[in-house]
């Protein structure tokens, strides 16, 4: 009896501080998921009304949202830069004769699951020449389901670079289509091939129809 009283008085103070844990754990998962669906349901409305928006109006007739894997928070890292030490101007590849300049401004080291990857990261030369804010990074990469479930001609993140410090959050959940897999008016960026991933990544927006 002596030792049951002595294990629980031990081991109920850990359990206790794991069952928390647990629940915060849930907790912000479920926090976040909403984030999320907040975030898609606004695209979803910007999409529709906007002048701007890549659809012709015989789409927007049946316009129902955009396809996406669940938010799975996992795929919410926490990315290393490495700024390249003399960062070269780029010409990027497009799915039209389009030649845009952009700069590549280094690499970003994360993983997932159990897995190191690496993603070059860009910054468009236009923008940085005509825009004040040089905070904004470009993340074109394709992965296994590029071509299956995802747009084959890769998907978009965008980030910015962090005030102090060399991390920033990159969230596949907000991995987004360019125009072009809307729209073949448009001209888009193709990821090149150093930002091609070995694996699935099963978040963020799927293809929207067949092209």
């Amino acid at each position: 009896m002596k030792n049951i009283v002595f294990i629980l008085i031990v081991y109920l103070p850990f359990l206790q501080v794991s069952l928390t844990f647990g629940q915060n754990n849930d907790s912000a998962a479920i926090t976040y998921k909403s984030e999320i669906e907040k975030f898609r349901k606004g695209k979803n409305i910007k999409l529709m009304y906007s002048e701007s928006s890549p659809f012709e109006k015989a789409q927007l007739a049946n316009f129902t949202g955009l396809k996406y894997f669940p938010a799975d928070i996992k795929y919410k890292v926490e990315a290393t830069i490495i700024k390249d030490t003399a960062p070269a101007d780029v010409i990027m590849k497009t799915s039209t004769d389009r030649e845009p300049l952009y700069v590549r401004y280094g690499v970003l080291n994360f993983r997932i699951d159990t897995f190191n990857l690496t993603l070059a990261v860009f910054q468009n030369k236009k923008m940085l020449d005509l825009s004040k804010d040089k905070k904004y990074l470009f993340v074109p990469f394709r992965d296994e389901t590029s071509g299956k479930e995802c747009y084959g001609g890769g998907r978009y993140i965008d980030c910015e670079i962090p005030e102090s410090g060399n991390t920033l959050i990159l969230d596949f959940n907000k991995a987004y289509n360019p125009y072009c897999a809307y729209n073949h008016k448009y001209s888009c960026v193709i990821p090149p091939e150093e930002n091609t991933i070995q694996i699935r990544i099963e978040a963020g927006e799927k293809k929207y129809e067949e092209h």
